[in-house]
């Protein structure tokens, strides 16, 4: 599932290359004909992101809310004005140049036959956006995308100067283990498998300690670390969590051996002490962590 700052970039990529502009909205699979309608020849004015939550914001006072979950995913094209990312999981930056979608012929004529279960198409005189397989997507007010909004915990990419008493109060009102607790959106947005088990480990925390035992202050770092991380996943287009000092391999970029202290790297030595790192299971995820450096 992308995490929050995959959804970030989506929504700025959806600002840079579609804002302001009228958008044919369609439904080839046609489970969505019916919103698709009430968006259908409307401007796109912006996108935000909350969390794993992107809203699509058009001139009629409608927003098309997306949560792309674990099978959720977006493909774009265009021609050689349109600048972004392929699909969402690549690890481009936004604004970098797209080989035009053409063919090869050098002449863009429009977005390509819908390839799969397209639930949702986008089209701009200059691109298009598919969406496929998303958990939800639906047509809603702001009233409602408000509604949405008050379930959430907060979005260290939206609040990172002020989130933090906020992430710190919901911690300290549940008895779950903290390891539950990050994947949680009620108390934290955006965070997924893989921050969860590297912040856990970068602030030496064990996966078990529950929220209310967790101090304010080691909320507040916790907090300010997965800060620092998200926002280097939007710049970067993927998530790396380890300090250069901690990687055996400095080669730029980082391979992806080289990217996580512990996600993914059970039985391999811990790259602090040594220790093979562990695998359990929590909240129905694979968790990765250190049983010496996260004793607890």
């Amino acid at each position: 599932m992308p995490e929050g700052h995959s959804i970030h970039r989506l929504a700025r990529q959806f600002t840079s290359v579609f804002a302001g502009q009228a958008l044919q909205v369609s439904s080839p699979q046609g489970r969505f004909a019916a919103g698709a309608a009430r968006l259908d020849g409307h401007v796109l004015t912006g996108a935000q992101a909350h969390g794993k939550q992107l809203f699509l914001e058009f001139d009629n006072d409608l927003f098309l809310r997306i949560h792309l979950g674990l099978y959720g995913a977006f493909d774009f094209g265009g021609d050689e004005s349109f600048r972004g990312a392929s699909s969402i999981g690549a690890p481009r930056r936004v604004g970098e140049q797209e080989a035009p979608d053409d063919g090869g012929l050098g002449t863009y004529t429009g977005p390509p036959p819908p390839k799969g279960a397209v639930r949702v198409r986008l089209v701009s005189p200059h691109g298009w956006a598919d969406l496929r397989g998303p958990t939800a997507c639906e047509v809603i007010t702001d009233e409602e995308r408000h509604v949405v909004l008050q379930r959430l915990g907060p979005d260290p990419l939206q609040q990172a100067k002020d989130g933090a008493e906020d992430f710190a109060r919901r911690l300290a009102s549940r008895g779950s283990p903290i390891a539950a607790l990050l994947m949680n959106q009620e108390v934290l947005a955006g965070v997924g498998n893989v921050y969860r088990a590297e912040v856990l480990f970068r602030q030496r925390i064990s996966p078990w300690t529950t929220g209310r035992s967790v101090q304010p202050e080691q909320a507040h770092a916790l907090w300010n670390d997965v800060v620092d991380v998200m926002a280097d996943g939007v710049a970067q287009g993927r998530i790396v969590t380890t300090l250069p000092g901690d990687r055996s391999d400095q080669a730029e970029p980082v391979p992806v051996s080289e990217a996580h202290y512990v996600y993914k790297r059970q039985g391999l030595p811990c790259r602090i002490c040594g220790t093979d790192i562990a695998l359990t299971e929590m909240a129905a995820r694979k968790l990765y962590w250190c049983p010496s450096c996260q004793a607890g």
